[in-house]
């Protein structure tokens, strides 16, 4: 069963095109009118609709440690560094995490893409 994945404002939309023909379940905080939301108010989001968060924003980081820490689950974070992630390389390291994991897997949990 596959995962669904919610992006990050700043994620490149060929990204989620990219995503998209290869049939992944893709929102964006745009779609979702949620592009002004606070980072740990978009990651309870994309916790709420089962999704796990894709993003470029290290301070992702940060809350999922603090969330950890104080025992706050969330569905997931997905991190790569912009600067050092080929387009083609995040889509194709994001549909494998999708395709591949089920739901609740990566609770509580980053995963970063290497680079």
């Amino acid at each position: 069963m596959a995962i669904g994945v919610y992006m990050d404002v700043h994620i490149p939309s060929a990204i989620t095109v990219g995503l998209r023909i290869r049939e992944v379940e893709v929102v964006t905080a745009q779609e979702d009118d949620a592009r002004t939301l606070s980072d740990p108010d978009l990651l309870d989001r994309a916790t709420g609709l089962g999704m796990i968060l894709y993003t470029h924003d290290s301070d992702f980081l940060k809350e999922a440690r603090r969330r950890v820490i104080n025992n706050e689950p969330f569905v997931g974070v997905i991190y790569s560094q912009q600067e050092h992630s080929p387009i083609g390389s995040c889509i194709e390291d994001i549909e494998i995490i999708a395709k591949s994991i089920e739901p609740g897997t990566l609770e509580s949990y980053v995963e970063h893409i290497p680079y």
